[in-house]
C-alpha cells in the first residue's frame, strides 16, 4: 500500500507520516507533497495511492487539487486533513465528492485515535468518516428550511464577486425575475432585513454587501471559495466575450 500526503506545513507532514505507519503496517511507502500543485503530478505518478489532503494551502488549496485527482481517477481515497470546519469548505468538498468513494473529513483538533481510526476506515476497509462537527454542518447545509440551498448559495457567491442581476441571470440561465427571487430568499436566510439603529430603518444598510458580510461572518464563505469561483468567472467571461 502506498499513501500520499499532501501537506504545506512539514511538521504537519512528519506527524502525518508517523500516524500512517502507526495505523497502516501494511502501508510500504509514504510520499509526501508540500503542495496540491505537487500532489497532483505525484497522484499520477503513484495511480494506487490512497491521500491524506490538507485544504488549505499557499500554492493550489486541497479542494482543487481533490478534483483533479478525483476526475482523473474516481475511485481514489481521499482523507482531508484541515484546521477547519468551515460551511465554505465543507461545501467544497461535497461538491466534488464521486458517487461512491470513500473519503473522510477529520479535524486537526481530533485525536491521535481518532486520526489512526479514521486511516483504517477510510483505505482499509473503504468506509467514510465524517467528524461529528463537519457532519453537523453538512446536515445544516442541506436543511433546506434553515441551510442554504445549492442555487441560493451560488447567488451568494456571485454577489460576493460584485455581479450584477442581468449577469447572474446569463451565466446561470436563469430569468431576472428568478434571480431576483433567489435574491430575496437569500436575505430573508442570512436575516439582513433584521433593523439595525434606533429607527429600525432597513435602508440604512445595502442588502447586497451586508449578505456577503453576514456570509462572512457564518464562516459560508471564505477567500479559498471565492477564488475558486472567481477563476471559474473568469473562464466563462472569456468564453462570452462579444
Amino acid at each position: 500500500m502506498q499513501v500520499l500526503i499532501v501537506e504545506d506545513d512539514p511538521l504537519h507532514r512528519s506527524y502525518l507520516n508517523e500516524a500512517v505507519r502507526a495505523a497502516l503496517p501494511e502501508c510500504d511507502q509514504v510520499i509526501e507533497a508540500e503542495s496540491g500543485t505537487t500532489g497532483e503530478r505525484l497522484a499520477r505518478e503513484y495511480k494506487a495511492a490512497h491521500i491524506i489532503m490538507d485544504l488549505q494551502m499557499s500554492v493550489r488549496n486541497g479542494i482543487e487539487a481533490a478534483r483533479t485527482i478525483w476526475k482523473e481517477r474516481p475511485d481514489t481515497r481521499i482523507l482531508f486533513w484541515s484546521n477547519y470546519a468551515d460551511e465554505a469548505y465543507v461545501r467544497g468538498v461535497s461538491r466534488i465528492v464521486p458517487e461512491g468513494a470513500a473519503y473522510g473529513y477529520v479535524l486537526k483538533s481530533a485525536s491521535d485515535d481518532r486520526l489512526r481510526l479514521a486511516l483504517r476506515s477510510i483505505f482499509i476497509e473503504s468506509q467514510c468518516v465524517i467528524d461529528r462537527e463537519v457532519r453537523g454542518l453538512q446536515q445544516r447545509s442541506q436543511n433546506r428550511a434553515g441551510g442554504l440551498t445549492e442555487s441560493e448559495y451560488e447567488i451568494l457567491l456571485d454577489i460576493s464577486l460584485g455581479l450584477t442581476d442581468n449577469v447572474i441571470a446569463r451565466r446561470r440561465g436563469l430569468s431576472l425575475r428568478s434571480v431576483q427571487n433567489r435574491l430575496q430568499q437569500l436575505y430573508a436566510k442570512l436575516e439582513v432585513y433584521r433593523p439595525y439603529g434606533a429607527d429600525g430603518d432597513e435602508g440604512l444598510f445595502n442588502l447586497r454587501a451586508r449578505a456577503v458580510a453576514v456570509a462572512i461572518l457564518r464562516k459560508l464563505l471564505n477567500a479559498s471559495s471565492l477564488e475558486k469561483e472567481d477563476q471559474e468567472l473568469r473562464f466563462w467571461l472569456d468564453r462570452h466575450r462579444d
